[in-house]
């Protein structure tokens, strides 16, 4: 049975809720579904009721019911320290509309659901007005629900709400108040649906009726300038525009939606406000994967969790129990870049169930709202939820459509470099794999003597424990490293597909710091990121250092007898390298054909397997930006997104 608290008279049940919460929808509808009732009192008037609960069946396409008006607009919120300022010229002030959001994640939209549902009674009970004054203060996270029951999380919260100012909020409450006294008159048990922050204020009402039944009903302490009383405004739906959801439902269109995936298969959705943030991720990882391909970054379930515990941190810094979009996107862009950051914020957007209400449609903003005429006009929620911080978070936005086409058409064709970073980058891999293969070469001739005088390059403790019965210590020697490697070939993707890699050209050094590059790649044309930016993806790549003029390999008729790019590219190793041996960076050693290939020119192969370099590494290594000129370096980095 509900707790004494929450009862309003013996007749009266009220539900204070935090509107557009899921975890208070979730609340309103176990509430409503584990009591009996026979009319449900609403706070909204009972203008929007015919069209409200029309549009409730249109669920879970996402709509708009909007009352119109011309009048004056003092407040777009309150708080117990603002003061109306009585100077306000109401001429200057801009048309604005009364809205009802129709959002499932909404505690009085889903309240009116059931109740339509289970064929109870429904009662609009407020008070008709030209326009609303909303009361919103910050809140509790309502998630605390999950270990509080509604009665301790309300009276937890009630000493800290203060008294409601004076003219249409106070009326509002009154109004309702005589309005609940009706309803108990007529029926056995009503179960009142209110905000938080009115709750104690129509109990209190309430009670005075009972003192005196005409305050409220013969104007005493009525403000009747924001009173309709003879007539009601018209209402009219709308359905809401994809990209502007954000700016109307509660929760995240994503997480809202899977609220309404929930209901529709009978899943549970107890703590989708949690457990969505995961599938957010989830998702959010699959589109970057698919659009970034061989580029993206490998979103490992490790770093997925390194991602939610800096989500977390972050909510519990700013003393909430569940993570806002703000929180998310940083995370995001923290642990794994701006790119999937990007991502997480427009999959956030996504509600899979909008435009199928097949109504005109209307764009929303901040309080304000594009009508389908094109008219701009301000926006007052009848449910209003928490105040909203707005926050900025950097992010480097990817271009349109009409932006590449417009880059790809000024694209000069017979100019191209690099990106100096990058070149940086891969030159410092190169020396890197140089002396790993070094270390290679030297490992096989290592001997081992026994200690005399000196440890030499360490001790053998492998030859020292097998020789443990005679008591002697054997010691390391690595002879000097004779020689020089001049050329290392990588090989990223093996076996590679000439369709995918279209790009093969060869690249000269600018300055003595950099190798002769020949290499094969994904077109960057069909990727650009900013004017005269294009990216690509290595497949596999031959450096020459010192720096040598070499003709094009892919031109060379001296390497026509090879079939692959890959062996072009071997063979052309061989060709133009000075030393007897060359550096194989792959994921495989060299095969039969590929040693053959080598012998033919009296070369040999030291092979640096590919798996002992991180896939997040290899990833970043074969990221190329090609520039239009070397003037485009001046502004590259504006438009470069490491992924």
């Amino acid at each position: 049975m509900p707790h004494e608290l929450l009862g309003i008279g013996k007749r009266i049940t009220a539900l204070p809720i935090i509107h557009g919460s899921g975890d208070f929808a979730i609340e309103v509808r176990r509430f409503l579904l584990e009591n009996a009732f026979d009319c449900l009192a609403v706070p909204l008037p009972p203008s929007f009721q015919e069209d409200v609960e029309t549009a409730i069946e249109l669920l879970p396409a996402p709509t708009v019911v909007i009352q119109g008006a011309t009048r004056q607009m003092f407040k777009t919120s309150w708080s117990p320290d603002d003061d109306r300022d009585e100077d306000d010229d109401p001429d200057d002030a801009p048309r604005a509309l009364d809205y009802v959001p129709i959002d499932p994640c909404q505690g009085v939209i889903a309240g009116v659901r059931v109740a339509l549902g289970e064929h109870k009674r429904r009662a609009f009970i407020d008070m008709e007005t030209e326009l609303f004054e909303p009361i919103s203060l910050p809140l509790p996270d309502p998630y605390a629900l999950k270990q509080a029951r509604l009665e301790r999380f309300v009276a937890a919260l009630a000493p800290s709400i203060g008294r409601l100012p004076d003219g249409q909020p106070t009326s509002r409450v009154r109004h309702m108040a005589r309005r609940l006294r009706e309803l108990e008159a007529e029926n056995e048990h009503v179960v009142l649906l209110c905000s938080v922050l009115e709750w104690p204020w129509i109990r209190e009402a309430y009670c005075e009726l009972a003192d005196d039944p005409e305050i409220g009903n013969d104007g005493q302490g009525v403000d009747w300038d924001d009173v309709i009383s003879h007539r009601e405004l018209e209402t009219q739906t709308f359905q809401v525009n994809e990209d502007s959801l954000l700016f109307v439902l509660g929760e995240l269109p994503f997480i809202s939606g899977l609220y309404e995936q929930a209901r529709a298969q009978l899943d549970d959705d107890e703590n989708l406000s949690v457990d969505g943030v995961k599938e957010l991720l989830l998702t959010a990882r699959g589109t970057y994967v698919e659009e970034l391909g061989g580029r993206a970054r490998r979103i490992t379930p490790q770093l997925l969790a390194h991602c939610l515990k800096y989500v977390r941190n972050l909510s519990l810094v700013e003393r909430r129990l569940t993570p806002d979009l703000y929180s998310i996107v940083i995370a995001a862009k923290q642990v794994a870049g701006d790119q999937f950051a990007m991502h997480v914020a427009e999959t956030a957007r996504a509600y899979p169930f909008s435009g199928g209400a097949g109504l005109a449609e209307i764009k929303m903003g901040v309080e304000q709202s594009r009508l389908p005429g094109g008219e701009i006009v301000g926006m007052v929620s009848r449910l209003p939820g928490p105040p909203v911080t707005w926050r900025s978070c950097e992010l480097k936005r990817r271009p349109d459509r009409r932006e590449k086409e417009r880059w790809r058409t000024r694209w000069n064709p017979f100019s191209q470099c690099s990106y100096p970073p990058e070149d940086e980058l891969i030159e410092n891999f190169r020396s890197h794999v140089v002396e790993r293969a070094k270390q290679i070469m030297g490992a096989d001739l290592v001997r081992t003597e026994k200690f005399s005088t000196s440890i030499k390059d360490g001790i053998d403790i492998r030859e020292t424990v097998r020789h443990w019965y005679d008591g002697e210590i054997y010691v390391k020697v690595l002879p000097p490293s004779r020689g020089a490697l001049d050329c290392t070939v990588m090989l990223f993707d093996s076996p590679a597909d000439p369709r995918e890699y279209s790009w093969r050209t060869t690249w000269f050094a600018e300055h003595e710091e950099e190798s002769t590059l020949s290499f094969f790649a994904t077109d960057y044309r069909h990727e650009l990121v900013g004017p005269g930016i294009g990216v690509a993806s290595y497949g596999g790549a031959m450096f020459l250092y010192p720096p040598v003029a070499i003709p094009d390999i892919w031109t060379d008729p001296r390497l026509n007898f090879t079939e692959t790019m890959e062996e072009r590219l071997l063979a052309s190793a061989c060709l133009h390298s000075r030393s007897p041996v060359i550096a194989l960076l792959s994921g495989l050693p060299p095969g039969a054909g590929w040693r053959r290939l080598a012998r033919r020119y009296g070369k040999r192969w030291i092979h640096v397997p590919l798996g002992q370099f991180s896939e997040s590494t290899v990833r970043q290594l074969q990221m190329v930006h090609v520039l239009n000129g070397k003037d485009v370096r001046s502004y590259a980095a504006d438009f470069i997104r490491r992924a």
